[in-house]
């Protein structure tokens, strides 16, 4: 099975954990051991968002939007069973779980407690396609989640951000760690990170496909541009690094402190998915497609809001760069886990 995933994989794909490490330790290298690089790399921001990384974020979204067969979204919305489970999952059941083992986990750390329940509260939208395609889920209905869930985070990832930050932790002995967050600043940050590349990207297949139509765009043009998405994602977590280099030298217990309840959430997360979609009877497809959509975390867009509203030197933000490392090689797993439900449950 592993085997088939490595046929399946480019050479890029197939060592994707071993390059983020391997960007991950070169960007720690460098914010170690070069002195000024922090100031250097602070040069490019424009108020709290800084050029480089915000590049590097839009590119790692384009390729996934451009390889969408949007006509095809309608499928998604014509079962309601399964979109009504994609829904509860997303957005009742994720974040309240991973609120639960954040403060479970972290009570003694707020910061990283906050930082992780906004990953919780990020719902992926682009490297679950990856995933997802790894694992031969479906598609096309990932990419009408995708988009759905999208739409739904400008709308509501403001108002879930005060709920989880603002008002539930003093219920739970925790003085509110104070969010002011305006509904208009993170669906500006929600436009930068997921707008421009989802307006790109579809222009992209738009004008591609009239122009070398949609076989000869997906064989041709898509395999050129799917690297992008690897490269910037790398190039992002050695700047976010390189930033965070002494820091994460100076306390790598930290790092497992945060790990370890993000490795928790993504195997329940996908593996109660799992179960859900086929007790619904969606077919291997769907049900794979719901729980990479389901556990997985748009930690981009979590990073993205972690430094707008906590500063880039901020426990929140520590934690939500911690959340790719962690979920990428746990999803790889998951891909391989996927494939064995669909040899053992689907004959």
């Amino acid at each position: 099975m592993a085997h088939h995933i490595a046929r399946k994989l480019s050479f890029l794909d197939r060592y994707l954990t071993l390059w983020i490490f391997g960007a991950m330790a070169l960007g720690i290298g460098l914010g170690y051991f070069i002195t000024g690089i922090e100031d250097f790399v602070n040069i490019f921001s424009v108020g709290t968002t800084n050029i480089p990384i915000a590049v590097g974020l839009i590119l790692m979204m384009y390729p996934p939007f451009a390889k969408v067969r949007y006509e095809e979204m309608g499928d998604v919305f014509s079962n309601k069973k399964v979109l009504g489970i994609s829904l509860m999952q997303n957005w009742v059941i994720g974040p309240a779980l991973m609120f639960v083992i954040a403060i479970v986990f972290l009570r003694g750390y707020p910061e990283y407690m906050v930082g992780l329940i906004m990953i919780g509260l990020a719902r992926c939208i682009a490297m679950v396609i990856v995933w997802n395609d790894l694992a031969c889920g479906d598609t096309e209905y990932a990419a009408g989640l995708v988009a759905f869930n999208s739409i739904f985070q400008v709308l509501f990832f403001s108002i879930y951000a005060w709920i989880f930050i603002t008002v539930l932790p003093p219920l739970f002995g925790f003085k509110g760690v104070v969010v002011d967050v305006s509904i208009a600043q993170i669906a500006r940050t929600v436009f930068i990170y997921l707008g421009i590349p989802f307006i790109a990207g579809a222009l992209t297949r738009l004008i591609g496909v009239k122009l070398a139509g949609r076989e000869r765009y997906h064989a041709s043009f898509v395999p050129k541009i799917s690297p992008i998405t690897l490269i910037a994602l790398l190039f992002t977590i050695v700047v976010m690094f390189s930033l965070k280099g002494k820091l994460i030298v100076q306390i790598p217990m930290d790092v497992i402190r945060i790990a370890i309840p993000l490795l928790v959430y993504f195997i329940i997360m996908f593996l109660v998915s799992f179960w859900m979609g086929r007790k619904a009877g969606a077919g291997y497809g769907k049900t794979t497609t719901l729980a990479f959509t389901a556990a997985s975390n748009n930690f981009e867009l979590a990073i993205a809001v972690a430094v707008a509203v906590f500063g880039l030197n901020s426990g929140a933000a520590f934690a939500a760069v911690i959340g790719p490392l962690v979920e990428v090689p746990v999803m790889i797993g998951l891909v391989n886990v996927a494939l064995f439900f669909r040899g053992k449950f689907w004959k």
